[in-house]
């Protein structure tokens, strides 16, 4: 059975959507029948990468928040991290244009490598502190899960999997994703936002039910997510 994920690396709520999903995951009895597929969606695509400005004086310059009402999402956001095993380091994480960062991970896929890379680049962004607009930061990270250092570099510097980008967020447009993270389940059931490891659970059981038969639209279940307005609750 097939379970799409779609996630930005700039988005906390999606670090700590997967890490609840892989808690449930492990208590899930077919739990070796199903298929992650990582999908790209770029919560901000008009972003310019400026290690220069702070995470929070990005959103109260951009965002129309106060610094206050800033601190107060990021602090809640790391709080949340921060019980289910995560570091969510706000302070000195680089503003940075994932679209690279999502190239990568498209490559890492056609390679098998998919959640691998998510999971280096998730914690390269929030608590290594890197550039993950950065050539010479995505090398490492890419060498880091076995890719090759030289293939690497050549994609970044060529248009390579910019469609399969695309083509991803084409697909989330499609199916009415407004918000990361954004879970679907055998095309069936989905689940937005950072769910509890028992909501999660509770939906792979029924897509699992389900999955012999015909999709007829998929049921949501809202949860905590980052939206393509800057808003994340």
């Amino acid at each position: 059975m097939e379970i799409k994920i779609w996630s930005d690396v700039r988005c906390p709520f999606c670090y700590i959507g997967k890490r609840k999903f892989e808690s449930a995951l492990e208590n899930f009895t077919h739990k070796n029948d199903i298929k992650i597929s990582w999908k790209s969606f770029q919560l901000d695509p008009n972003l310019k990468t400026d290690p220069t400005i702070s995470t929070i004086d990005y959103f109260v310059e951009n965002k129309g928040v106060s610094a206050e009402q800033a601190e107060q999402m990021l602090s809640g956001a790391a709080q949340m991290g921060a019980e289910s095993g995560l570091i969510l380091d706000f302070e000195n994480s680089v503003l940075a244009n994932s679209f690279n960062a999502h190239r990568l991970i498209q490559m890492a896929k056609s390679k098998g490598l998919g959640n691998e890379i998510e999971e280096a680049l998730f914690k390269a962004h929030f608590e290594q502190a890197k550039n993950i607009d950065s050539q010479e930061e995505l090398i490492e990270v890419g060498s880091s899960i076995g890719l090759d250092s030289k293939e690497v570099e050549k994609m970044l510097k060529s248009d390579d999997f910019a469609y399969e980008v695309k083509q991803d967020e084409l697909e989330a447009r499609n199916i009415g994703v407004r918000g990361v993270p954004f879970f679907v389940f055998n095309d069936k059931f989905a689940v937005s936002g950072a769910q509890s490891p028992e909501v999660f659970l509770q939906n792979l059981d029924k897509a699992w039910e389900e999955f012999s038969k015909d999709n007829s639209g998929l049921e949501i279940t809202e949860g905590e997510s980052c939206f393509t307005d800057g808003t994340c609750n």
